[in-house]
Order: structure tokens, then sequence, then C-alpha cells
């Protein structure tokens, strides 16, 4: 059985440790602070200035962390996202309901609902939040993703390599290039040798950006525009 105990991050946001896989759902040194970081700022922020219409692709929804950032700065910057995450091993409603993001994100009263609603829907059925943020969410194995040339970004958000190696893998990596438009972007917290060198050998560019508290760099990957 896998159990799972939420604990708090150094920002104090809490995050969630898996003992079946041995890892942690978000940084220790701020759960909050890496999504931003990584997820925000090197991939949402950076698409947003060349165009205010963006489809992400989440390979592992989680918490629903990235989610709900992802959508409170949608409203931010009134950007149109349509937001598809993939999750094979949800967690519980009621773990849900212990998790601080709303108050520690200082949440509008007016998006209180949003988070838990992320987590309530039907799965595999698209949710219209408003004009901002469309969600669809898949309970599947990430190798069952096979969209094709649709998204401008994938947060790639999966277990760390040595416990989950076989997400890591030039098979999945093709997947995610394919799921991209040309010039799409993959980032994601890992910047271990190995998986960049993975990344190139499907087709991508590498960008070594600096990492999150605690970590030194993370990795940037783009779909080279085809000649």
């Amino acid at each position: 059985m896998n159990e799972l105990h939420i604990f708090e991050t150094h920002d104090g946001s809490h995050s969630i440790f898996s003992d079946e896989f041995g890892v942690s759902y978000h940084s220790k040194y701020g759960a909050i602070r890496e999504t931003q970081h990584v997820f925000i700022d090197a991939a949402l922020r950076f698409k947003a200035v060349l165009k205010p219409d963006i489809r992400i692709l989440e390979m592992g929804f989680g918490t629903g962390l990235n989610a709900i950032m992802t959508y409170l700065e949608a409203r931010k910057r009134n950007l149109s996202i349509y937001y598809q995450t993939v999750e094979a091993y949800p967690i519980s409603l009621a773990q849900v309901k212990h998790l601080n993001f709303n108050s520690i994100l200082n949440m509008p009263k007016e998006c209180n609902h949003v988070f838990e609603l992320l987590h309530h829907c039907n799965w595999n059925e698209p949710l219209v939040i408003d004009s901002n943020f469309t969600f669809y969410k898949s309970l599947a194995k990430f190798e069952e993703v096979t969209i094709e040339n649709y998204f401008d970004i994938v947060y790639f958000d999966a277990f760390a390599p040595n416990s989950q190696p076989t997400l890591w893998e030039a098979p999945l990596m093709q997947k995610m290039f394919n799921a991209l438009q040309d010039e799409g972007i993959l980032v994601t917290y890992c910047a271990k040798g190995e998986v960049k060198r993975t990344l190139r050998s499907v087709g991508f560019e590498i960008e070594c950006l600096p990492g999150p508290p605690g970590k030194r760099e993370m990795t940037r990957a783009i779909k080279p525009r085809k000649e």
C-alpha cells in the first residue's frame, strides 16, 4: 500500500512524501518556490511573451499545485490556457483538504473553490473554469499519451529518475517531443546529464537554466522549428 504523508517545506507550503516511491511530490526547499521557478517562470511566462493562448500538457498532476498556480497566473496576465494533466496514482480527496496551498498562495476569495474543484472534477472530461482556464485530467499512465503536434508546453513533473527510471527514457521522451508543436518547450526540475542526453537524442535542443532553491540547475528543452 502506498502511504502518503503531508509535510511542510521550507517556504511554508505543503508537499507529500510517498513511501512506495521513496520520494516527495515537491522540493523540501519550498513547494511553491519550485513550481514558480520551474514551471511558471521558465515555461509559462517564457511562452506568454509570444502568445496569450497556450496549451499545456502536465505529466504528473500530483498535488495539483502546478495547475492552481498556472490558473492564478492565467488570471493575472489574462491568458487563455488549455491545461491537460496526466496522473496514474491520484491522491485522495481527504488529503487534498489538508493541503495549505489556498492560504499560502493568498487565494482571491472568488477562487477559493478552484483548487478542490480541480481534484473533485470528473476524469477524462473537459472543465471550463472561466475564460482564462480550461482543464482536462486523464487518469492514465504517461506511456498512454498519444497526442501529437498540439501543445506549447510540457510540464514534466514525474518522480525522479532513480525512482521511476522508465519515465525518463527515450520512448517516453519521444512521445513528449511528438506532443509539442514546433518551438514548443518541455521543462523539468531534473538536470541529470543522462536525462539531457536522452532529450537531445529524440530531437530536443537543451537549455540549462539556474535551478530552484536546493538545485544548481534545471532543464528547458525546445522542439526546433522544421526547416
